[in-house]
Parts: structure tokens; sequence; C-alpha cells
């Protein structure tokens, strides 16, 4: 990346670049690219919201729920109408309410049922923006499950960086995150999945909670970040049979269909391959960073319209019955 700003764009770019967990990037920013060009970071008040009497609130973190907040300065100011467009926006995004008062004054829709906790919530909040002050603004709030509400706060964080032209800056804010979790557990199915792929190492100090707490293990997977846009990624590889294997039995394969399924890997496996792993990167994504661009159509060689036609080829077109035939595909409308 240093070669390739210096070359393109003349603009020295000066390594290392700072690293953050997924775990911070989730909890600071609500996404895992989190663009470090501007603050409006979220902020856990749930602390401070214990005893609250709005009943909305208080329903939350009685079902063990939390509170997230993004304190916005007064020098962002957003009009009444403007709150009630976010509103209207998270409901229909993110199907979650956002709550609003306004600063120092707790006035707002539900500003009188926190004022018996707006000093623990101010103490709360403080940290969040250096040097900031909570005199003036307006503050956004959200609860329900921490993994819900803090990609929808993320989104509505963007959205703010986009109306005020925060995420218009010419800084580049490198970041590599790291740390990404290795499972996921998918409700409907009631298994876990892998985050990355199945192949991904866990990290080494997180062997034990392949048995104990599976969900809790992080992956030794990486993701370049610039401004938001996630540049490349990639993981060291399982290269121990058994731990493969193990892997395999936690994603609900048992080791006779992990062997039908991936022999030739568990075998060669079986030979003592080194440790290993790489990086990809997403060339189209960072020509589109280098244009200064928000669209890869803008880079990609032919780019699709929204309905996935193709406007230089004239593709998807009519196939020809006898090509059907002889692939022994029947087409249905």
């Amino acid at each position: 990346m240093m070669s390739v700003y210096r070359n393109v764009m003349a603009i020295d770019v000066k390594p290392p670049f700072p690293r953050m967990t997924y775990a911070e990037a989730m909890e600071r920013f609500g996404v895992d690219k989190p663009d470090l060009r501007f603050g409006l970071e979220l902020t856990n008040i749930t602390s401070a919201l214990r005893g609250t009497e709005f009943r909305i609130f208080a329903e939350i973190l009685q079902n063990g729920g939390s509170i997230y907040a993004i304190y916005v300065p007064q020098v962002y100011e957003l009009s009444r109408r403007e709150l009630d467009d976010l509103i209207e926006y998270s409901k229909g995004q993110y199907k979650f309410g956002l709550a609003w008062v306004k600063l120092p004054t707790w006035e707002g829709p539900i500003g009188r049922h926190l004022f018996g906790v707006h000093r623990a919530i101010e103490a709360a909040l403080e940290p969040a923006e250096e040097g900031v002050k909570f005199r003036h603004g307006t503050l956004l709030m959200m609860g329900g499950e921490p993994d819900k509400i803090r990609p929808a706060l993320g989104g509505i964080r963007l959205r703010l960086a986009a109306k005020f032209g925060l995420d218009k800056s010419d800084a580049l804010k490198f970041l590599w995150v790291v740390d990404f979790p290795l499972f996921d557990y998918h409700a409907e199915d009631k298994r876990l999945l892998s985050v990355n792929h199945p192949f991904t190492a866990p990290n080494p100090d997180d062997l034990a909670l392949l048995d104990s707490a599976p969900l809790k293990a992080r992956a030794l997977a990486y993701d370049m970040v610039l401004n938001g846009q996630e540049l490349g990624g990639g993981s060291i590889r399982i290269h121990s049979r058994e731990l493969q294997l193990k892997v395999f039995e936690l994603l609900g394969l048992t080791r006779e269909e992990a062997t039908d399924r991936f022999g030739f890997l568990l075998d060669a496996l079986k030979y003592g391959a080194p440790p290993h792993g790489g990086i990809a990167f997403g060339v189209d994504r960072i020509c589109m960073m280098l244009c200064g661009t928000d669209s890869l159509r803008d880079v990609i060689a032919f780019p699709k319209t929204q309905k996935a036609v193709d406007p230089m080829s004239g593709a998807p077109s009519e196939v020809d019955p006898r090509q059907l035939k002889e692939l022994s595909i029947k087409v249905t409308s």
C-alpha cells in the first residue's frame, strides 16, 4: 500500500498501521471496518441507566439487553425534523427505535424520564469524545441486544457522517482489524458457522475454548481497512489434521463426512504441512479509493445494471433450446 499510494497518488503512507480488535471495533463503531476520520463513537451507557424509571429502557435492561448512545456535538445541529427522519430511518432499516434528548437541558420526548440518572449518563459519555464537554448537543440512544443494536447505531453513525460531510476528508486512516471470532451461531439451523471459512486457524490462546465456549474463540484472521472500506482480508490456515477435524466436528460434520468431502486436504495435512496463510486484496476496491469514487461501478470493466444486465455484452440472453437439452436443464417460469 505504501508503494501504491506513492506511485499512483504521490502520497507517502507511513506504516506501521494501527491495529484494533474486532471486539473493540464493534464496541466503539458498530462495524468491523470502522472509518476513523471522525468521532461520533458509540458509548455503552447501560450501567448509568440501572434503576431508570423509563419503562422501555428498564424492560430492556431487565431482559439482559444493553443501552448504547451516540453524542452528537452542537456543531452538528439536528433539527426536530431531522431527528424524526433518523427515527424513521432506524425503524425502516434496522427495526429499532431511536430515542433522543437535547443536552444540557435534557429536553426531548424522554428527557424527564432520564433526569434522575442524567449525571451518571454524562459521566459515562465524558470519555467518548476526547476534549469535548457535554454542554450542548444531541444524545441518540438505542436499546436491545448488543450484537443487533451496535450495527444499527454504526449505520446511523455513517448516515450522520454523510449528512455533515465528515466522510469527505482526504485523510488516509489505514487500520488492521484483528482477532475476528472463529464461529457464529445460526439460530435458524441451530448450529455453528465459520465466520470466515472452516480452514481458518483458531488463536492458540483459545484452543481450550473449542470444547467449552467455541463462540468465544478468536480466529487468526485479519482485514486491512481504509476510511471505512475493507481493502483486503486473510488468515492463517489450520495445518494440523486433528485440529481441522475438530473444527469440522464443531460445524456439524462427522469424521466420515469430513473425510468424504475434504479427504484430499486431511490426507495432505498428514504429511506435515507448515503453518501458512496470506491475504487477498480487492484490487477493484483499491482502484475505487484511488479514484475518489464511492461506487465500484466506476472502476470495473463491465458494470452491470441493478437488474444484473450487462449493457456491453447484452447478457443475460436467451439460451438455445438445444444447449439446454444437451445439459439436461429445464427452464420453468
